[in-house]
């Protein structure tokens, strides 16, 4: 009796977890700007990711979750000290999927969101 009231209350936990799922996004940073670059950082709502140093071709990921809503930017310095930023895309809450961020050569950004709810 008692080994089945465990076994009972198991199963009720495990489909209780099967429908609690986080909304993260995956998002990737890619370094196309001919250049090493340093100081990358990406804020979104709530919160910022980065790295010190990108070399030329390199990508940096990072996964988070959306608290709150707004734009995303990101921030960089190139090879020759030049700051640069770029406003990307609004993000809200409960939006899952992937924003991919292509830095140019240019000083300019590159985003392509792959989103839903």
């Amino acid at each position: 009796m008692v080994r089945n009231t465990i076994l009972a209350t198991a199963a009720v936990a495990l489909v209780g977890l099967g429908g609690c799922k986080s909304a993260f996004i995956g998002a990737t940073v890619t370094n196309e700007t001919g250049g090493n670059i340093s100081e990358i950082e990406v804020d979104y709502p709530s919160a910022s990711f980065g790295t010190s140093t990108l070399p030329v071709g390199g990508s940096y990921q990072y996964r988070f979750e959306v608290i709150g809503s707004g734009p995303l930017k990101a921030t960089w310095t190139d090879s020759s000290r030049k700051p640069h930023s770029s406003t990307g895309p609004s993000l809200g809450e409960g939006l899952r999927g992937t924003v991919d961020v292509r830095l140019e050569p240019d000083g300019t950004a590159v985003w392509k969101t792959g989103l839903s709810h």
